[in-house]
């Protein structure tokens, strides 16, 4: 007999799983959603930041650039505190020919994307560190968001409406009588034990990890190829726009102010597998080159956080196997009833965090007609939690907040300015969650000293507060410092070196953190284990 019965499980606890969560919960049907890990650990949490405008598909994916047009609208209403709109430029560098802007305001207008072309000297006055020799610049609708924020939002709205959410609750089997779906079974990777749930249908929003999903129901020819792409934090915001070169997408093509740094991106490299994805050196230096192209003096900022993300593509057989860069950006639901004859699965793969929403307003409505159930889709009309009392995001929220009095409570992370209410407050309501999973939301230590300072303090009140004990405590801080290792490691050069160095005196000179006593069995939380030698990417994300 099965621990629980339901309508619905969703397989991923990325944007678009979550969205389907609470899309399917809006419905009105019963829904479990289930992920190995924690939410928005996987490629959502591994991403640039951008909220579309459109621009980058208006000459190669008119469709896609008027999804990405119309779901920024809608997203910037529903979690106005996720996203920040501080627009966007596509710019013409001296190393640019300027055939390809030449179709850009012909291409917005064709996808009823909101776009301007304006003069060189007003994109220079609203981004004075830009090269000075662009040749042409047009002002779009880009903005920034924060896909933990994002996400949890939609998860905080998914449990409004009924959903329950499980992180740390891995699929391991999919259950068939003939050809329907009759639930699955989860492997609690925190507490031990199984879980096994009915159902009446599943859907597998496991992005990258989709097809080893989809095997377990006997669905083998689902080929999602993980496009792997790297990102580097700097440590201030060089610009306060999102700066786009206007050329066909390639490696290193966009700035993105993210809260108080700013990224730059990215690579697009086929990865043989999403849990291990290398961050090369050479294409670190790649994309510091290629920022200085779009911003003089780029090589000189201080790099503060590399990271690699597996974009979940579908195979296109247009283009070659290897060719990640140039396979399509747009979302693919895959009908398994139709193509293997198993009725009750649904996968879905591809698209942007911009249009998550969308793409789970797609996969919903096909299951709906499976099923045979006339209900209507009406996530883009309720505003998320998380955002019904708060304005639209700004770097500076936190300075004016007063819900946890500044003025008077402790600072644990000055770079994020986390106090220690907000800290313990999270920690208190979550006591299963590690130190990554309360970055995750807080930001703690993802500033300049990526947890040089703050991660000690936060593992000292994990203790103090007694939510864990000493032991369990340091590993939490020894798990917590090797994962920010990973994207330190290789950017060390130049000012980030003193950094680094000091955080290593800290830590292993000051606190001995490598013989600390912690406990004899850590449980295993994540995926995979992080490699001295950043190749296996238990967290990389920023």
């Amino acid at each position: 007999m099965a621990d629980m019965s339901v309508d619905v499980v969703v397989i991923g606890g990325g944007a678009t799983g979550t969205g389907v969560a609470r899309d399917v919960a809006m419905r009105g049907f019963s829904v479990v959603l289930v992920d190995r890990a924690d939410l928005a650990q996987g490629t959502t949490g591994r991403y640039h930041g951008l909220l579309h405008s459109g621009g980058r598909y208006v000459i190669s994916d008119p469709e896609s650039a008027r999804e990405c047009a119309e779901e920024n609208a809608i997203i910037t209403r529903i979690h106005a505190n996720a996203v920040e709109q501080t627009g966007g430029l596509f710019v013409v560098t001296p190393e640019d020919s300027e055939e390809y802007s030449d179709g850009f305001m012909a291409g917005a207008e064709k996808a009823d994307m909101p776009a301007e072309e304006i003069s060189v000297a007003q994109a220079l006055a609203r981004e004075p560190r830009l090269n000075k020799g662009i040749k042409r610049a047009f002002a779009v609708c880009d903005g920034t968001v924060d896909g933990w924020a994002m996400v949890w939002g939609a998860a905080e709205s998914a449990k409004e409406h009924g959903a329950t959410i499980l992180t740390y609750h891995q699929v391991d089997k999919i259950h068939r009588v003939g050809d329907q779906i009759t639930g699955v079974e989860c492997v609690d990777r925190k507490a031990g034990g199984r879980l096994s749930i009915d159902c009446r249908f599943v859907i597998n929003a496991g992005g990258p990890w989709a097809g080893h999903i989809a095997e377990m129901a006997g669905c083998h020819d689902v080929e999602v190829v993980p496009g792997r792409g790297i990102m580097i934090a700097m440590n201030h915001r060089l610009v306060n726009t999102v700066v786009n070169r206007c050329i066909k997408p390639a490696d290193g093509d966009i700035i993105v102010p993210v809260h108080t740094v700013a990224i730059v991106g990215t690579t697009d490299v086929k990865a043989d597998d999403p849990d291990r994805l290398p961050i090369p050196r050479n294409e670190v230096q790649q994309m510091l080159d290629s920022g200085e192209a779009l911003v003089p003096g780029f090589r000189q900022a201080r790099a503060v956080h590399a990271w690699a993300g597996a974009r979940p593509l579908v195979k296109d057989n247009r283009v070659s196997a290897g060719d990640t860069r140039h396979m399509s950006r747009g979302m693919a639901v895959l009908d398994h009833q139709e193509r293997d004859g198993v009725n009750g699965l649904l996968t879905i793969s591809g698209g942007k965090l911009t249009t998550y929403r969308l793409m789970a307003k797609r996969i919903v409505d096909i299951m709906c007609e499976q099923l045979g159930e006339d209900r209507r889709c009406t996530t883009d009309q309720e505003v998320v939690p998380t955002a019904r009392h708060q304005h639209t995001y700004r770097v500076t929220h936190r300075l004016e907040d007063r819900d946890h009095g500044f003025q008077k409570d402790q600072i644990i992370c000055e770079c994020e300015l986390m106090s220690r209410e907000m800290f313990v407050d999270l920690a208190e309501e979550n006591p299963h969650a590690t130190l990554d999973d309360l970055r995750r939301r807080l930001r703690l230590g993802m500033g300049p000293c990526q947890g040089g300072f703050c991660s000690s303090r936060a593992a000292g009140l994990l203790c103090s507060s007694g939510i864990q004990d000493s032991a369990e405590a340091t590993e939490e801080l020894r798990e917590f410092l090797k994962h920010r290792w990973i994207g330190l490691w290789p950017i060390v050069a130049g000012a980030q070196v003193r950094q680094t160095a000091l955080d290593e005196w800290i830590a292993r000179g000051t606190l001995d953190i490598d013989h600390a006593p912690g406990t004899q069995n850590p449980p295993e939380r994540y995926p995979v284990g992080a490699g001295a030698n950043g190749t296996e990417n238990a967290e990389v994300a920023r």
